[in-house]
This record gives structure tokens, sequence and C-alpha cells, in this order.
């Protein structure tokens, strides 16, 4: 069993207890619980068995589990969940440890926010998009100048996960799959959906070879597409049901005026037969396929294989109700509306954000009439002033004062007006668990 293998391998039992800590700044919203008004440090800073006591003090049926349930399935919204999911976003490699120049343990860090995301509600699901999983081009496991290449929109696939993400140092213990999938039954335990992005651009991949040199990814090479389809089989055999794929939009050569990616993408048909044979292969009818500024160009996406994609702003309510209305009968795809994405720079007061996330989580007549809406952890938990979402996606810098992980979580994030954004952003949430 995952978590407590990855418990054992912490050093730590497997016995749990109440978490006083938890009890203390719990959300509840029938029935649903999760810690609001916090600043992220103070959570990250805790223990990994610190995180799981704290999931299972705010379980939803109210039992308490002395030792971690077995057999925890994902929450169940049928098939076509992702077409109305609120996708949030978390940057796991800005949140990972950063020991000196080090960057590790990311997807242990993910495990211990986990707790402070609202759960999902009665009519739809929210869903954790993970920012990083595959190793990036340049400067993995280090954190780099801000002014230094060490980009998340480059990666190696066909050999390993992340040293940023994995925690390497007990991978005698508990592999690195083992470690993914017990971040994805932590999630599920507490009634989230989980998903990963990948870009498709192909000068923005490399195929790793085993101590040898890298090798140029190239669409028409099909032992290179074969590799791509089975990298992300094995990442949704371990739990995650989402995959948000970047410059989606320009598959095909759709819009390519506007491409800002490098390099060829894949064509339509072969986009099909790639995601045709991840749901096929994975034997998961429930995946979501997720698509970054695809549009309104309904068959064009659907027959793609998409389930919904970020489209437009949340801005006006009326607009984003009426697009809900229009689309209510389309229940296997429809654009969905972004609260902010990956290449937000930062600039809007926390007033205009709150007003972007009261859109996307209530823009509809009905609950069953909801677009999906996407935002990012910036939206949950506002970083610093003096830098955005964009600026971490593109580099990986460390904060820390004192070269110690603590340090670098406490000057990641907003304090105090964070914590009080962070309080009002859980209040919108707790009415919309309950609709």
């Amino acid at each position: 069993m995952c978590i407590n293998k990855l418990l054992k391998a912490l050093g730590e039992n497997t016995k749990l207890t109440q978490d006083k800590f938890t009890q203390e700044k719990t959300f509840n919203a029938c029935q649903k619980k999760w810690l609001g008004g916090i600043i992220p440090s103070e959570i990250l800073a805790r223990t990994v068995k610190d995180a799981i006591n704290s999931l299972v003090t705010i379980c939803e049926s109210g039992d308490f589990y002395e030792t971690f349930p077995e057999n925890v399935k994902t929450p169940n919204y049928g098939d076509k969940w992702g077409r109305i999911a609120n996708y949030i976003e978390i940057n796991n490699r800005a949140i990972a440890e950063m020991n000196r120049e080090k960057c590790s343990k990311g997807i242990l860090s993910s495990i211990k926010i986990l707790p402070a995301i609202p759960p999902s509600a009665k009519n739809w699901a929210n869903c954790i998009i993970l920012s990083q999983i595959f190793p990036n081009i340049y400067g993995d496991g280090y954190n780099k100048p801000i002014n230094e290449e060490n980009s998340i929109y480059g990666i190696k696939i066909g050999e390993n996960y992340s040293q940023n993400i994995i925690d390497f140092s007990i991978t005698n213990k508990i592999t690195p799959e083992e470690q993914i999938k017990a971040f994805n039954i932590l999630a599920h335990f507490h009634g989230l959906k989980t998903g990963f992005r990948i870009v498709i651009s192909e000068d923005q991949i490399k195929i790793s070879n085993y101590g040898k040199e890298d090798e140029a990814f190239h669409w028409n090479n099909k032992k290179h597409q074969e590799i791509f389809i089975n990298e992300c089989v094995k990442l949704i055999n371990l739990g995650f049901e989402a995959i948000f794929i970047d410059s989606a939009k320009h598959i095909g050569n759709y819009d390519m005026e506007n491409y800002s990616g490098v390099g060829a993408l894949p064509e339509y048909k072969q986009m099909q037969y790639i995601i045709h044979e991840i749901r096929s292969r994975s034997n998961k009818t429930t995946i979501s396929i997720v698509g970054e500024k695809i549009t309104e160009d309904i068959e064009y996406f659907k027959n793609l294989g998409f389930t919904t994609g970020t489209s437009r702003s949340a801005e006006n309510f009326e607009e984003i109700k009426s697009k809900a209305i229009e689309y209510k009968y389309q229940k296997e795809y429809a654009p969905g509306i972004e609260v902010s994405n990956d290449n937000d720079e930062g600039g809007r007061n926390y007033e205009e954000r709150l007003q972007k996330i009261n859109t996307s989580l209530f823009g509809y007549e009905f609950p069953s009439d909801k677009l999906a809406s996407f935002m990012q952890m910036d939206d949950l938990f506002p970083l610093r002033h003096d830098i955005n979402t964009h600026l971490l996606m593109l580099s990986n810098p460390s904060f820390s004062t004192d070269g110690s992980a603590k340090s670098h979580w406490e000057n990641l994030f907003a304090k105090e007006e964070g914590k009080n954004y962070n309080q009002k952003v859980g209040e919108l949430f707790a009415y919309s668990l309950c609709l």
C-alpha cells in the first residue's frame, strides 16, 4: 500500500492521529472540509505525516482512520466529468524543497498542500494539474537565478521523472512511480481529481537515452510517437485522469500565425490517434483531455478527442452565463474559461481575481450547465508581488535568505494579505460546494 510505504520510507510509523492544527483552520461546507485562511508556508514546512493526519482529520465521511484506508477510489462524476470541472494548476517545482542550489521533492510538497485545496463539489469535480512531472531540459534538479534558462516548457521523456519532483533519496524504499501514485491516492481521498501538464512542440521535447546524448524529438518518427503515448499512459495508470496539453490550439496547423511554441506540432489525424491510444491503452474512459487556448470550433476539437480547454477570460459574468446556456447540451466537449493561465504575468489586484473566480464558480443558469474553469496556484495562494506564474514556469529561483527550504516557502508567497485573500477564496468555494 503506497501510503504506508511512503510513511515508512520517510522514517514515520503508519498510525494516524487527529491533527489539532487542522481542526483550528478548517472550512466546512456541506460536509466537505479543507484548510482556509492560510499562508502555504504554514503547511509546506510541516511533514508528510502531518499532511496525511490533516487529510484524515477532515475526511468527508466524518470517520477517522487510525491507519490509512486501502482501495481509495477517484471521486466518481461519470465519464464526462472533465467537461465542467474546475482545473487548478499547482507549480509543484516552485513549491519543491530548495536546499542551497538543489531542488527536489516537489511531489511531497504537493501532498503537503492538498489539505488546503477545496475538494470537489456536489455537482462537479475540482482537478489539480501538476506543472511538472518530466525532467526539464536545462537545470533539472537545481534552482537558478531568474535570468537563467530553466524552463518547464522544455522536457525530456523516455527515461525517468524530474529530480525537482521525486525524492530520490528514498527510492530504495519507494519507487518514483509509487511516490506519484501516493500523491494521487491522497488527492482522491480528499475528493480531488488529478492531472498533469505536457508540451507537444517537438523542439521543446528531447528523448532521453540512459547516459547517452539526448535525442531530438520528431513527430514523424513513429518510435518517438510511441514513447510519447506510452509515457502518458504510464502516468494515467498511476492515477492521473487529466492531461493538460500546451499549445493544443495549433494542432493540425490551426491558427499558426499566433503560435508561440518552438517546432512542429502533431498533424490532426495523428493527434486523434495519439489521444485515442492514450485512452485505449490505459483502458480508462474517464480521461479528460484539456487543451490550451482551444476555441469554440466545437466539431474541430471534439473530433480530436478533447474534453475542454482554456478559451476565454472569466471577466464578464453575464457573458459567461450566456455561453454556459449556449453550450448546455454540448456534454462531450465545450470550451472553458480562465481565471488565469500559465502565461500570467501578474498585475491584477485581488478583487479582480476574486470576481473572476466568482464568475467561474457561478456563471451559469443551472449547475449542470457550468463551463470548465482554469486557475493557477496564484489564484488560491497569492505569490509575492514581484514574481508571477509565468516567471516560475520559465525559471526556478530560490527565494530563501538562508539557503533553507523553509525560508524559500516563507518568501515565495504573499503573507498577511495573501492569508486574507485565501480566506475570501475559501468563502466562494464553500458556497459553490453546496450547489
